[in-house]
């Protein structure tokens, strides 16, 4: 079969077998299922394939975002269905990290496999060009090692390794399907001991726990450091290492000592005196509910590395980190570099070598340094990888020969020449699009082919009422036609800003809090008057959902929470989200009203965008862009397809629908989830449910309703706790 055939079946991949029902192959399994692949999972039972699904489905943080869509997966025997292999478009082997298992299941598959379907590995550093020894000539063209990264879910990294026969049009084939089909950032990486992740990423964690107990620091020094100030997520160092897991650490870091007999850094990954301790314990981390940390009752207990005994967590003293941490990052690391506290010794033994070290392996793993960052940067959560972290230092401070790896655009090579990388309009961030013009409170930049991009640039999306009015004048001003709404902070928005009610209501001022809502109610309608698409993710909650359910459609990121919380504040919604909610409820008769009405009195969010489409703040024409980073891509194609919003006519709904909501409301305070002051707000919903009757009057209800509610006294409370406290009351 011909490469065009291969490479046009990869695009219509739907029916995928995954063999191999444990961490991992669950794990995958699940994230197809959630994208909507036709999805089989073969183990050596049937009933081992239901047992560990079953498992795999009830996991914490969960791998699926419906709990429904683990019902969606089939199961079955490698002996007894066959025929899952023989109808599938992808066959996905995950079985256990041995090779000659996976060399003897291949010898029995690869007679099933279709000529047309493509066939993997997945492993996190098994010797690919190994595994196709015996496979006939069609296996061995569209044959490929892939390296999820566990949970799938959670984190888009795929390691692509091809092998020395894979035909490299099936190797650009493969590519495409995971970025276009399969949710994925692919880097394809040379088939070497761990690859790039686990070869320089669990040499640099073996690396931070070999100087810690070097130098007496503690987990939770070491953590303070290792994280957010050096540009990594808050899992740092020993909470990484308790999440992936000690033994699975000490496995991955034995194999790349066997393998590497050439490189003279691998005595960095000699079991460290703690991890020794706390496998020889069988306390190997979150799996086993202890590790480096562990969870006593509310709290979290810590290792002690010098007693090997667990104490209270201690708060770590290291004012450096205080000091230094809003410098600009190049000059935060450089300073810390040369600081004499601990943080400045722990750094030049730690951060100096690893990036020492990276730059010695890096023509070994990687076909550049770009691949080389991305592995670190989508796989471990880093901000900069490597690299980019060697030039905002300076090379010249780290001992390393190198000039500058990033110029502009271009990239150097391993042969230290420079290049222009193949552009990725694809995965554009909203700093890739130019400002054409900034404002209070939002930039409008330039996405091409006419499409405008909206962006708020408050903290957290915050909507405030500077920003309302001169939204409200710019759209006015017929400047944009057709634009997508999104944000420049790290979400979307996490709602109104809750100070200017507060600052209102102390100042005795309702007049300003009334105006306010309804210039908010304002914004929401003239927003509707142009073909727009929201861009949301991380939070759209209270005004911003608001403010996105203006649009024509919402593009939400599956990870995105979404709802209107204003109830733990002690208020309702107030940029007409009571109407909206109604509209959007009022097909599903009274029954559905109540419902919509129960979410409003408890303040829920969804626990992600698919949640939100089932519990009802998105319907069926606004869609879930599963690829982390296609979200405005997404948003602009549909922006290009979209008219402006047409509301639905508002319907009077038969049935009683005050007194269901009434019962709802007893049923929930006898179950102590709703106070009397809850009762209260929802009572103000349930007026503007059942007694409105059209668009324009359930905002002139929910408006009276708001600035009623900023006059209680314990709506009061509940704002002033949230702000104080960053957490709701409930009085």
């Amino acid at each position: 079969m011909g490469n065009i055939t291969q490479a046009v079946m990869m695009d219509h991949c739907r029916r995928v077998c995954v063999i191999g029902a444990g961490t991992m192959g669950s794990g995958i399994a699940a994230h197809l299922a959630n994208l909507g692949f036709d999805v089989t999972i073969l183990e050596q039972t049937k009933h081992l394939a239901d047992e560990k699904l079953a498992h795999a489905a009830k996991l914490r943080p969960p791998h699926f975002f419906l709990p429904g869509t683990a019902n969606t997966i089939k199961t079955g025997s490698i002996s007894d269905d066959l025929d899952a292999i023989c109808n599938a478009d992808w066959v996905c082997e995950a079985i256990i990290e041995k090779l000659d298992a996976k060399k003897s299941l291949f010898e029995l598959i690869d007679p099933l496999i279709r000529e047309e379907a493509f066939i993997s590995t997945n492993t996190s550093g098994l010797e690919i060009n190994l595994l196709i020894e015996g496979r006939s000539d069609s296996f061995r063209r569209k044959f490929v090692g892939t390296h999820f990264f566990n949970p799938p879910r959670y984190l888009k990294l795929l390691e692509l390794i091809p092998t020395q026969e894979t035909d490299p049009a099936v190797i650009d084939a493969y590519v495409k399907f995971f970025h276009d089909s399969a949710a994925r950032r692919c880097v394809v990486v040379k088939d070497t001991p761990g690859f790039i992740a686990n070869r320089y990423g669990m040499w640099s964690m073996y690396h931070a726990v070999q100087v810690a107990e070097k130098l007496g620091l503690t987990i939770e020094e070491v953590d303070a450091i290792t994280g957010p100030f050096i540009g990594r997520p808050k899992s740092a160092s020993f909470r990484l290492n308790d999440l992936v897991g000690l033994d699975i650490m000490e496995d991955i870091a034995r194999n790349l000592i066997e393998r590497c007999p050439h490189d003279p850094h691998t005595d960095v990954l000699n079991t460290p005196k703690s991890i020794a301790y706390l496998i020889e314990k069988g306390w190997i981390g979150s799996k086993a509910g202890q590790g480096f940390y562990k969870k006593e009752g509310n709290q979290f207990v810590s290792f002690d590395l010098k007693t090997h005994a667990y104490r209270e967590t201690l708060a770590p003293k290291l004012p450096t980190l205080d000091e230094l941490g809003r410098l600009p990052f190049g000059e935060r690391l450089r300073t810390a570099l040369a600081d004499k506290s601990e943080v400045g010794e722990f750094l030049r033994l730690y951060l100096k070598p690893a990036l020492q070290y990276a730059d010695s392996i890096k023509a070994e793993i990687a076909h550049n340094v770009r691949d080389f960052d991305r592995v670190m940067q989508w796989g471990f959560g880093w901000e900069h990888g490597p690299f980019a972290t060697i030039d905002a230092i300076g090379a010249e401070n780290l001992e390393i020969s190198a000039k500058p790896y990033f110029q502009g655009p271009e990239i150097q090579s391993n042969a230290g020449i420079y290049f222009t990388p193949v552009s990725e309009p694809e995965f554009a961030s909203i700093q890739d699009f130019p400002i054409l013009s900034q404002h209070e409170g939002f930039n409008v930049r330039d996405m091409g082919d006419g499409v405008h991009a909206i962006t708020t640039t408050s903290k957290m999306g915050v909507i405030a009422p500077a920003l309302v009015k001169s939204l409200t004048e710019y759209l006015d001003s017929g400047s944009s036609q057709r634009f997508v709404l999104t944000s420049e902070a790290r979400v979307f928005s996490a709602g109104f800003d809750l100070k200017f009610f507060v600052d209102r209501i102390e100042a005795n001022d309702f007049d300003a809090i009334d105006q306010a809502i309804a210039d908010f109610q304002n914004l929401n309608s003239t927003i509707g008057r142009f073909p727009s698409v929201a861009a949301v993710w991380g939070f759209c909650i209270g005004g911003g959902f608001e403010l996105a359910a203006g649009c024509t459609f919402i593009a939400a990121s599956p990870e995105t929470q979404i709802g209107l919380p204003e109830a733990l504040v002690g208020l309702i919604p107030g940029g007409a989200g009571n109407a909206v909610m109604r509209l959007r409820a009022q097909a599903g008769g009274a029954k559905r009203l109540v419902e919509a009405a129960q979410l409003l009195a408890t303040g829920t969010l969804s626990t992600n965008a698919d949640d939100a489409r089932r519990i009802g703040y998105l319907r069926d024409e606004d869609i879930t862009v599963y690829h982390p980073d296609r979200l405005l891509t997404e948003a602009k194609s549909l922006v290009l397809k979209a008219e402006p919003l047409v509301r639905a006519s508002w319907q009077e709904i038969n049935g009683p629908v005050k007194g269901m909501i009434d019962r709802m409301q007893q049923e929930l305070v006898k179950l102590g989830v709703l106070s009397n002051h809850d009762q209260v707000i929802n009572d103000k919903v349930k007026h503007v449910f059942a007694d409105a009757t059209s668009w324009e009057d359930a905002n002139d209800r929910e408006r009276k309703a708001f600035v009623e509610l900023c006059r209680e006294g314990l709506s009061l409370a509940r704002m002033r706790h949230m702000l104080e406290n960053n957490k709701p009351l409930r009085n």
